[in-house]
């Protein structure tokens, strides 16, 4: 009975559990909003292009 209760206090499993659950958030925010991210990211590199060819 002991060995019960003492899995039932035992928190382990908890942290993996919220990792878990935050990778599950990002990947769905990434694959929500992945157009704007590639484009956001297309802008930026053709600015940074555009400016590193006038130095």
């Amino acid at each position: 009975m002991s060995h019960i209760q003492a899995f039932l206090r035992e928190e382990d499993g908890v942290g993996v559990v919220e990792v878990i659950l935050i990778l599950v958030v990002l990947i769905s925010l990434v694959v929500i909003f992945k157009s704007q991210l590639t484009s956001l990211v297309n802008n930026i590199l053709k600015k940074i292009t555009s400016q590193s060819n006038s130095i």
